[in-house]
């Protein structure tokens, strides 16, 4: 391999948890970047192949944030490279490697990983454990807000990640003028693990009012979940999901923000603070 000069990079996703925080980054620093997704400033859409060419053109380098159907992963990488992609960076999940070959949770991510590892150009991933903002921004935020969180999350702990490090790895890697990151796997997570139980009466404490974690058990937690109408697919994936949890595959700290970053991985409780402070469960 050659010393990557970065021309303009291609962000999928930008307008999810991870890309609306890397753009800014990157654009800071003065890189060029396109922000693609399918209502972002580059239409991108997995879903229509005919997006693909207009959103990597001129790109050299890639975000491969993959849907989560691995069907049209493969082929977008290889549109890519055909293209001149010289570098690829994939926002996996921590674990990932022990989801074996099931479809329910995963399969986009493990075929990014394969798909870029048999490119013949440069790769890192990146695995992160379940973000912080996870409890605010996305599937958690909801039933924190109202007061109670059940989950089939088990006594296993969780080293929750803040996704603005997530970002920021991302913009290092991104970003590297040589290629001592090919080939490699980052896993990325927070300082301490934590039970989802003590995640929440962290937050609670910092939000100022009274939350409850609830344990439900595995058919308890899909019967909620059908019951609230999630669509049977993201049913299954969460289900799965939580089976690679409480296996405990994902619970110990991992040290890709300190190695990457130079400083220790954001806290939880950093992040509680300045959550609620800004009225994310009020």
């Amino acid at each position: 391999m050659t010393d990557h000069v970065t021309k303009e990079i291609l962000v999928l996703g930008a307008t999810g948890k991870t890309g609306r925080r890397l753009v800014p980054l990157l654009r800071a620093a003065g890189h060029r970047v396109r922000a693609a997704s399918r209502s972002g400033e580059v239409t991108f859409d997995w879903d229509r192949p005919d997006t693909w060419a207009p959103a990597l053109d001129g790109a050299n380098t890639v975000q491969l944030v993959a849907p989560e159907d691995p069907e049209p992963v493969g082929a977008l990488v290889r549109q890519a490279v055909a293209g001149g992609v010289t570098r690829f960076v994939v926002l996996s999940g921590r674990g990932i490697e022990h989801s074996g070959d099931s479809s329910d949770f995963g399969a986009g991510m493990a075929e990014a990983e394969r798909a870029v590892r048999e490119s013949g150009v440069e790769w890192t991933v990146i695995r992160p454990n379940n973000f912080n903002q996870n409890f605010d921004e996305d599937l958690w935020g909801p039933p924190v807000r109202s007061g109670r969180l059940a989950l089939p999350a088990g006594s296993v702990p969780e080293p929750f990640v803040d996704v603005s490090d997530v970002a920021e790895v991302s913009a290092v890697l991104l970003t590297a003028t040589g290629d001592e990151h090919h080939g490699r796997i980052y896993e990325l997570s927070g300082p301490r693990a934590l039970t989802f139980g003590e995640a929440v009466e962290t937050m609670a404490r910092a939000a100022g009012r009274p939350v409850v974690f609830e344990e439900l058990t595995p058919d308890a937690y899909v019967a909620e979940l059908r019951a609230a109408g999630v669509p049977e697919s993201f049913v299954t994936a969460l289900d799965s999901m939580f089976t690679l949890f409480r296996a405990g595959h994902t619970s110990a700290p991992a040290d890709g923000v300190p190695k990457l970053l130079g400083r220790p991985a954001r806290s939880f409780e950093e992040y509680a603070a300045g959550a609620a402070a800004a009225g994310a469960w009020s």
